[in-house]
């Protein structure tokens, strides 16, 4: 589904992201583990057209897209909810949900899927008229993972899903990817709890500065000795 191949970004002098090639399968929740600076957030804006490759090829559903502009990209159903939510402030729960499917081209099945959001995250149902900006961390991630189904996503790319929450709404954003990807669809996760990206992982690959230094399924990414020391206080 997403393949990405000897992927470089720079920023002026940085070398922010070095020849990085990986894949995404139809069906898989594939994570990226790494630490801060590593890269994980440039590869995810660069896939999303945010960002510019200085060199490489990011191929979605066997077609080119490193150069198509970002609006294009989303049009394809290729939706990343970005790191630290960016929810829209002085907008209701229900609006920014609304704004989720504002690049449908077919209008048919929107209420259907605002209903099965509002399933998913009940919580947003109790508050749709209240502004999306007084919702508690926890809530503003349900909310911007509710904005991006809206757009009925092929693949999910997801920043940094737990970033800042408590481990109550932590437990449950990691059971609704698990359940977002059961009924269809496939996820990118970039998270730096490698513990509980791995554990949900069908395939990850590590990061450290720039490059992937190790890839395997989810599983065996956990008893890695590496990945233990580095990421997992073994």
């Amino acid at each position: 589904m997403l393949k990405v191949t000897n992927l470089s970004v720079q920023y002026g002098m940085i070398q922010a992201v070095k020849d990085v090639s990986f894949e995404v399968n139809e069906g898989e929740i594939v994570s990226l583990i790494g630490a801060n600076g590593a890269g994980k957030s440039t590869i995810l804006r660069t896939i999303s057209g945010l960002v510019r490759s200085t060199s490489g090829a990011i191929e979605y559903l066997d077609k080119d897209i490193t150069k198509t502009p970002s609006r294009k990209i989303v049009e394809q159903r290729l939706i990343q909810v970005p790191e630290g939510r960016h929810v829209f402030k002085g907008l209701t729960v229900q609006e920014n949900l609304d704004l989720g499917s504002f690049t449908r081209k077919g209008k048919e099945g929107i209420k259907e899927d605002l209903e099965q959001v509002f399933e998913r995250f009940p919580i947003l149902a109790e508050r749709k008229n209240q502004d999306a900006s007084t919702l508690s961390g926890g809530e503003q991630q349900m909310l911007a993972m509710g904005r991006a189904l809206m757009s009925k996503p092929k693949l999910l790319l997801l920043d940094e899903p737990s970033m800042g929450l408590a481990p109550i709404f932590i437990k449950e954003i990691f059971r609704i990817i698990q359940d977002i990807q059961k009924q269809g669809t496939t996820i990118l996760l970039i998270e730096q709890n490698a513990k509980v990206a791995l554990e949900i992982a069908t395939r990850g690959y590590v990061l450290e500065t720039g490059k992937i230094v190790l890839s395997d399924t989810g599983k065996n990414l956990l008893k890695s000795d590496e990945v233990q020391k580095a990421y997992l206080g073994g």
